[in-house]
């Protein structure tokens, strides 16, 4: 019997229900297993700047350990020194009662007497000993023991994290995991030493497997004196940090987590990947067998070091000193006076436009409001969707709140209205109306006067936040307190693509995931960021992907020159190079899980945000990172190559990363409202950031079609 229309709408209800709190369960574990993570990192960081701030008290100590030491070679010198030496220094003879009976005997009990002398008059033996044992546990650079310290007030929450988690083992190494088991079956333990005994084999103890700690957290652990035992307190924050670790690598997963998740459960299985892979590497301009890309990087990396090393003698911007490459810096080109001219000519023959104006007129021509609407059919809708649409991007672009706004517009929108259009907006929306307005200004003809969309440039700005978030963090680059909106820049100057980011993550994670969700004609394959932007497995699976990384890094200098065999040597440049030498046996044996890891990012089964994530740290478990790794090495030992001999590449990277920066100012300058992203929901801050790049690329479109008839919107020509 079929069911009734009644029975099928309560059926889809308790469905949607039961998707709702699927999503949010997921959502909660992610943001568990974020604050445990974050909570670790914060308990290390004051355990750094504890043992910081002795060593900055213990400083007058020191010196005053240092200036007794002193005064100890200086007796010990005098008593060492010959009379006859001693008394031509002195410019006479010695009174016969000062002198002393000679021999090795009467020197030590000499030199005996003035030290202890010495000693006592700086406080004594035992006081000096017990000073040094201080200042000396504060000298190196272990601030593991101060862990515990600030590790206290965490511990409930800790492990109340670990009972609503299930954790898993991403590779078959399950140490961590199972000292994590032994913390939790021992928690209600109090007393300062535990036994690491779990049980017996062949009649003989077998204790937890601590091999996974560091040396350092082994020196702070075990107890010196029982190796079965170790220091509960410690023992817990190691365990709890190698946890966090791992989590961060990807080693570690959580059971229904979507960010934490097991990445390789994630990826296309193999037998989807194979038929795939021939077209993908086509498109991608990679050949299609292992053999042949390892042959065809490494071909490149030796032709570019021998043509570097071949116009050497003709480079007068490169020197190498001390084994170190130092380059000449280049004059900046001062603008022309027709240049200027032209410029104030521009200036003086725009009209004056308000932004609401050119915001209804880049709607109305290109129709990115049609992206908006209501979530579902049986909301109610906005009678003029359009104007209320194009209100919602001037509130939350110009960071103004939609009770300031309101507050300007009284009577002719509420905050009720403009708050009810939110919920007609989200990241994806905005995302796909923000194509539109990039397509449009790309048929312009203005616009390929800038670039040809080739090139992008990334890069991260602070915007600050309330403090009560969990995206907010303090930056020391930045100097304050919120998030960052990560920004992709084209060359035409329009922005692609925005995220808005913790302070404290690596900004190369997202890289590449703004450019494979870009959706508009603007396609670009080589991309710029500054030192943030880029890491080892970064450029390896920028490589892998199709996308040339031209970052421009700080200190390049200190960075590894991989030699492509153990045989190359080069006649001019050959000191820059290691002894590391690339690993192509190991990048050949693991090319299928490099593809596989390539066609599962394109095919959006798993984020490069997400990945890399996982492998941006120094994960020596995984073999994809390690394979990544070495192609990493590879690709940026080319583009240092090319960065020191090739002139017009220097001043293409300065010149893109100036344009993000000038885009920066813009934005900054448009974000007029308030500095501080007033708003605690990470969903909403995306969208503000969002809504933010949507006005800045109709603000900055260079020029309308003027006596186009455009209809009055309610409320918008108002302000």
């Amino acid at each position: 019997m079929p069911p009734t229309c009644a029975s099928t709408g309560t059926a889809k209800r308790h469905t949607l229900v039961a998707c709702l709190f699927h999503v949010a369960k997921v959502s909660i574990r992610d943001e568990i297993a974020t604050m445990l993570c974050k909570r670790i990192a914060v308990i290390h960081k004051k355990a750094r700047e504890h043992l910081e701030g002795l060593r900055h008290a213990s400083r007058a100590e020191s010196e005053r350990l240092l200036g007794t030491f002193g005064e100890v070679l200086a007796v010990v010198r005098e008593a060492l020194t010959p009379p006859a030496e001693a008394s031509e220094a002195g410019g006479g003879e010695p009174a016969a009662a000062e002198q002393e009976p000679a021999g090795p005997d009467a020197v030590f009990a000499k030199t005996g007497r003035l030290v202890l002398a010495t000693l006592e008059r700086s406080g004594g033996v035992d006081a000096l000993s017990e000073a040094h044992e201080v200042v000396s546990a504060y000298q190196g650079n272990n601030y593991l023991p101060f862990v515990e310290k600030f590790y206290r007030g965490s511990r409930a929450a800790l492990f109340d994290m670990l009972d609503v988690l299930e954790f898993q083992a991403a590779l078959a190494d399950q140490r961590v995991l199972k000292a994590v088991e032994f913390l939790r079956a021992n928690r209600t333990w109090t007393g300062e030493h535990l036994n690491v005994t779990v049980g017996e084999r062949n009649g003989r103890p077998v204790e937890l497997d601590l091999s996974f700690a560091t040396e350092n957290w082994r020196k702070v652990v075990v107890d010196p004196r029982r190796r079965s035992r170790v220091i509960r307190r410690h023992f817990e924050a190691c365990v709890f940090s190698h946890l966090a670790a791992e989590l961060r690598t990807g080693d570690i997963a959580v059971s229904g987590s979507e960010a934490y998740a097991n990445f390789m459960e994630q990826l296309l299985p193999i037998e989807e990947c194979e038929p795939l892979a021939a077209a993908y590497c086509r498109e991608a301009g990679l050949p299609a067998d292992a053999a042949g890309a390892v042959t065809a990087l490494r071909a490149q990396l030796e032709q570019t070091a021998a043509r570097v090393d071949a116009g050497f003698p003709a480079n007068t911007d490169l020197r190498i000193a001390g084994g170190r490459p130092v380059l000449k810096p280049r004059q900046g080109k001062d603008r022309r006076q027709s240049a200027l001219d032209l410029e104030q000519a521009i200036h003086d023959r725009l009209p004056e436009c308000g932004i609401l104006e050119i915001l209804t007129r880049t709607a109305y021509l290109t129709g990115w409001p049609r992206h908006f609407g209501p979530p579902s059919g049986s909301d109610p809708k906005i009678r003029d969707a359009l104007g209320r649409y194009v209100l919602l991007t001037f509130t939350y672009g110009a960071n103004l709140g939609p009770a300031q706004v309101a507050r300007h517009m009284v009577g002719q929108v509420s905050v009720h209205q403009l708050h009810q259009a939110t919920k007609h907006a989200d990241a994806n929306k905005i995302h796909r109306a923000s194509a539109d307005v990039i397509n449009a200004y790309t048929d312009l003809d203005l616009s390929r006067l800038y670039g040809d969309g080739r090139r992008a440039g990334t890069d991260g700005t602070q915007i600050d936040t309330w403090a009560d978030n969990l995206l907010a963090e303090s930056h020391i680059r930045y100097g304050g307190y919120g998030g960052l909106a990560y920004r992709y820049i084209s060359d035409t100057y329009i922005a692609l693509f925005s995220h808005f980011i913790p302070c404290g993550v690596w900004e190369a994670v997202y890289i590449l995931d703004g450019l494979l969700r870009n959706k508009s004609d603007l396609q670009p394959s080589e991309i710029h960021a500054d030192t943030q932007g880029q890491s080892l497995p970064v450029f390896g699976l920028a490589h892998l992907l199709g996308f040339e990384l031209l970052p421009h890094i700080r200190n390049w200098q200190d960075l590894v020159f991989y030699r492509p065999s153990r045989v190359d040597r080069y006649e001019h440049i050959d000191s820059l190079f290691s002894a590391d030498v690339v690993d192509w046996h190991l990048i050949e044996t693991h090319w299928d899980d490099l593809m596989r890891v390539a066609l599962s990012v394109r095919a959006g089964r798993i984020s490069s945000v997400t990945l890399l994530r996982r492998l941006g740290t120094e994960s020596k478990k995984n073999r994809i990172y390690r394979a990544l790794r070495e192609v990493g090495r590879a690709v940026r030992t080319i583009v240092l190559l090319r960065y020191l001999s090739e002139p017009q590449l220097r001043d293409s990277i300065a010149a893109i990363t100036n344009r993000v920066e000038a885009f920066h100012g813009f934005a900054n300058w448009l974000s007029f409202g308030r500095e501080v992203l007033a708003h605690n929901d990470p969903v909403h801050q995306e969208m503000i950031v969002k809504l933010e790049l949507a006005q800045i690329g109709q603000s900055g479109r260079p020029g309308y079609e003027a006596g186009t008839d455009i209809r009055d919107h309610e409320g918008v020509y108002a302000l």
